[in-house]
């Protein structure tokens, strides 16, 4: 068996000295194809990308209004951000400076700033994919931003902020692969993060690929560079950073979902919901999304536009 490059071991190995702030490496657990079941209608009971609306002004930094759980993080010093240390481009380890940096942790040190006029006061807590929602609920985060899709059945679980970013599913392969779409796999065993929606659309797929769930995509590339998994499929945005790790790897295939991506939040704390949409579209209008995503991802598209409920 030829095993590819191991580039994701290296960026794994890097990313295993723990901060403080980050809680002990999840284990992973072992390649688990979904059921042979048919899946499960998706939920459309809701608009998931439409949020609260903003009420009046934003507060000036550090005067948050009494009661309100901005008031709470002032007090406690720090804006609690979960996310993912793996997801290059969005939220990753530098492995030379040991922070977790990209684009959802920009959007998180903007809440930050609005809060308490300093961006660094945010601590970043690594949150395994299949907890993002408990995690929120349990109160262990202040919000997540992690790539998350916003959809009708987590809206159930926590509150979202307006879309963020828009993004659609595709297909990681080896550059040798005849595949050119998540189609072409009906049979193969193709990668997910447990938790991920993009676990569940693979098994929706006609062909039907074989779903196997890893606990991280870091993960996924390592079993795909070991000849584990013919391919892994995820928001493209996610496989581009993946793809950058392994020169024998391409993304192929049209996108077959669209993923709005929001922050979730506690449904106990609308006030904070609706205080980050306000921050996002002020952002929006003044140029730092445009900034945020210039800076990570390349030449900005017009930012997804705020939807309300």
């Amino acid at each position: 068996m030829r095993i590819r490059p191991a580039l994701a071991v290296i960026a794994l190995l890097a990313v295993a000295g723990c901060t403080a702030e980050t809680p002990a490496p999840v284990e992973a657990p072992a390649a688990t194809p979904a059921s042979t079941a048919p899946a499960a209608a998706p939920d459309t009971s809701c608009k998931p990308r439409a949020s609260l609306r903003p009420t009046g002004t934003l507060p000036a930094p550090g005067r948050m209004p009494a009661g309100s759980h901005m008031a709470t993080i002032v007090n406690n010093g720090r804006l609690v951000l979960g996310t993912s240390q793996d997801t290059l481009l969005f939220s990753s380890r530098n492995p030379f400076t040991g922070k977790v940096e990209g684009f959802d942790v920009d959007m998180g040190r903007q809440i930050a700033q609005a809060i308490f006029g300093d961006p660094e006061k945010l601590q970043i807590r690594v949150v395994p994919r299949a907890e993002r929602t408990a995690w929120v609920r349990d109160g262990k985060v202040d919000l997540v931003i992690s790539t998350m899709t916003a959809n009708c059945a987590r809206w159930k679980e926590v509150d979202f902020s307006t879309t963020y970013f828009v993004t659609g599913q595709k297909v990681l392969v080896g550059t040798g692969s005849t595949a050119k779409s998540i189609e072409d796999l009906g049979g193969e065993k193709v990668c997910a993060a447990v938790g991920s929606t993009s676990l569940d659309n693979i098994a929706k797929v006609r062909t039907k690929p074989i779903p196997v769930g890893k606990a991280s995509f870091g993960e996924c590339l390592v079993a795909f560079q070991q000849n584990e998994v013919a391919a892994i499929s995820t928001d493209d945005t996610i496989l581009a950073g993946l793809a950058a790790q392994d020169p024998y790897a391409e993304v192929v295939g049209p996108r077959f979902t669209e993923e709005p991506y929001g922050m979730a939040i506690s449904k106990e704390h609308p006030e904070f919901t609706r205080f980050v949409n306000a921050v996002l579209e002020n952002n929006r209008r003044n140029g730092t999304w445009a900034a945020t995503y210039d800076k990570w991802l390349g030449t900005a598209p017009q930012p997804p536009a705020a939807q309300y409920r």
